[in-house]
């Protein structure tokens, strides 16, 4: 399986993943380019987390390699994540502090400026929750802090685990613009979600990973 183009931000060469003694996918081989939105499809169990993981390089594969930019991520670990932005399955948020202070503790550990936090919580649709602790919000609520950060991130490669987890309609769509705008300045997103985009089809490319029973 095999993508490409020809302004390559993000390559995986023969990617295999093993867990447990499973092999999740093999010899799996992508391009993502400049301005691309990257849905990676499959059932729970076929490694679209573990895929997202190994691309972000916090998993390493059981053969292949990753490379940003045509240099492996492995050796030039400091300036991919520069321009690295992943969001988790989990958002990440710490009860014992404000949505605010969540958001401005996030952008000034990825060197973003923290007075934008509360301008950029009204892009999520949490003013008036700015001062709430975390402890108090709901998951929908974590999620929208945790994803706050997408309108202020400069990086160039977006890798988010469901996205649209305990998100409504508005912010759906919402986000879905974001992320149009995001590939349209150059930028790629790389997702995974159990929901149809509602963006043009022929912006969306898809890599469906296949449940493996050995």
């Amino acid at each position: 399986m095999t993508l490409s183009n020809t302004k390559n931000l993000l390559s995986a060469n023969n990617l295999t993943c093993i867990r447990e003694d499973r092999v999740l996918f093999e010899a799996l081989n992508l391009s993502i380019c400049a301005g691309d939105i990257l849905q990676i499809e499959g059932p729970n169990g076929a490694g679209k987390t573990s895929l997202l993981r190994i691309l972000a390089g916090l998993s390493q594969p059981y053969d292949g390699c990753v490379s940003f930019q045509n240099k492996n991520i492995a050796q030039y670990r400091e300036i991919f994540h520069q321009d690295l932005l992943y969001l988790g399955h989990l958002p990440g948020v710490k009860d014992e502090m404000t949505a605010q202070e969540n958001l401005e503790f996030n952008l000034t550990l990825h060197g973003l400026d923290r007075k934008t936090a509360e301008v950029t919580l009204a892009e999520v649709n949490l003013l008036g929750f700015e001062d709430a602790l975390a402890s108090h919000l709901s998951a929908g609520q974590h999620r929208r802090i945790a994803l706050a950060r997408l309108w202020q991130s400069q990086a160039k490669i977006w890798i988010l685990d469901e996205p649209f987890t305990a998100i409504d309609k508005l912010g759906v769509e919402k986000l879905e613009r974001l992320f149009m705008q995001h590939a349209d300045n150059g930028g790629c997103v790389i997702l995974t979600t159990h929901q149809d985009l509602s963006l043009p089809a022929e912006r969306v490319k898809k890599v469906t990973l296949a449940y493996r029973f050995y």
